[in-house]
C-alpha cells in the first residue's frame, strides 16, 4: 500500500499566528517541529494500516520546513521549490490514498489562519461555481488523479470545510478557532493519538477509488491587484470575468498546474507579506 501525505502548516497542532508558520518568525522553528510531529502521528498510522511506501511532500510555503532527520525512518520527502504540482507533487495514480495533513480553511472563513494559497492575494476561488480554497483544489485534483483523500487534519473550520465537500473523508480537528488568529488548542499528545488512530482507522480497508470528472472545470480566481488579473490574460486560454476576476477551463490536473503558474506571476508583481 502506497500512501501519499500532502503536509501544511497552518493547520498544525499548536499553531496560530504568522510568527507560528513563517521562516524568520519568532516561533517558526518550534513551528516545523510541531509540523513534523503532526506528520509523524500521520505516518505512524499508515504503517500500522500496513503501508509499505510513504510519501511527504512539504507543501508550506518555501517547502523546507520539514527536516528530513526528524521524520520517521519511513518517509520518503519531496521538499523544496519550485514544484509543478506544488501542493501534490509527486502524486501518481499509484498512491493508494492521499492524507492531508496539517490543512486550513478557505481565504473568507472564520477559521485559523484561513487563505487560499496566497496569503491575502487571492480573495475567492471557485471551481466549476464552487466556492474553493486549498481544501476543495486539492481534493478534486487528487480524484482527477485517481486517488483518494482519505484523512483531513486541521482546526473544526478545516474539518467541516472538507466534510461539506465529501463527507467520506475522515476528519482530524486538532484545534477549535475563536478568531483567525486564536484557538482553543487541543493537547498535543491527544491529537497526535487521534491522527494516528484516524489514519490506520482509514487505511484498514482498501480506499475507494474517487469519481474523476467526466468534463473539463472551469478554475475562476479573484485577486486582490487588477494588476496580477491583467497580466495573466497574456497567458492563452486565459479570460477576464471582471477587473481582478480570471478563469479558465481544462481538466485536472492539468488546471492544477496552470494555477501554480498563475501563482508564480502572482508572487512576481506583489511583495506583500501574507496575513496582513
Amino acid at each position: 500500500m502506497r500512501i501519499y501525505i500532502s503536509a501544511d502548516m497552518e493547520g498544525v497542532t499548536g499553531l496560530v499566528d504568522a510568527d507560528d508558520v513563517q521562516p524568520g518568525g519568532r516561533d517558526y522553528e518550534r513551528g516545523r517541529l510541531m509540523m513534523a510531529e503532526d506528520v509523524d502521528a500521520a505516518v505512524r498510522g499508515a504503517v500500522a494500516a500496513g503501508a509499505t511506501e510513504i510519501t511527504v511532500n512539504d507543501a508550506h510555503g518555501p517547502m523546507r520546513n520539514l527536516l528530513p532527520e526528524s521524520l520517521h525512518p519511513a518517509v520518503r520527502l519531496i521538499r523544496g521549490k519550485p514544484k509543478h504540482m506544488g501542493m501534490l507533487e509527486g502524486l501518481t495514480p499509484e498512491h493508494d490514498a492521499v492524507i492531508c495533513v496539517g490543512y486550513h480553511s478557505r481565504a473568507g472563513a472564520l477559521g485559523v489562519l484561513s487563505h487560499s494559497f496566497m496569503g491575502h492575494e487571492i480573495e475567492d476561488m471557485w471551481l466549476d461555481s464552487r466556492p474553493v480554497g486549498e481544501i476543495g483544489l486539492t481534493h478534486a485534483t487528487a480524484a482527477a488523479i485517481g486517488v483518494p483523500v482519505t484523512v483531513l487534519t486541521g482546526d473544526d473550520c478545516a474539518c467541516t470545510e472538507m466534510s461539506e465537500c465529501d463527507a467520506s473523508v475522515r476528519t482530524v480537528a486538532v484545534r477549535y478557532a475563536r478568531d483567525r488568529f486564536a484557538a482553543d488548542l487541543r493537547p498535543a499528545e491527544e491529537a497526535h493519538a487521534a491522527i494516528e488512530k484516524a489514519v490506520a482507522s482509514s487505511l484498514s480497508k482498501p480506499p475507494k477509488a474517487p469519481v474523476a470528472p467526466a468534463t473539463p472545470s472551469t478554475l475562476t480566481v479573484r485577486w486582490q491587484s487588477a494588476s496580477v488579473a491583467s497580466t495573466l490574460l497574456g497567458i492563452p486560454g486565459v479570460t477576464s470575468a471582471d477587473s481582478r476576476t480570471v478563469q479558465a477551463q481544462g481538466t485536472l490536473p492539468g488546471l492544477y498546474r496552470l494555477f501554480g503558474v498563475w501563482m508564480r506571476v502572482a508572487a512576481s508583481l506583489t511583495n506583500q507579506p501574507p496575513y496582513c
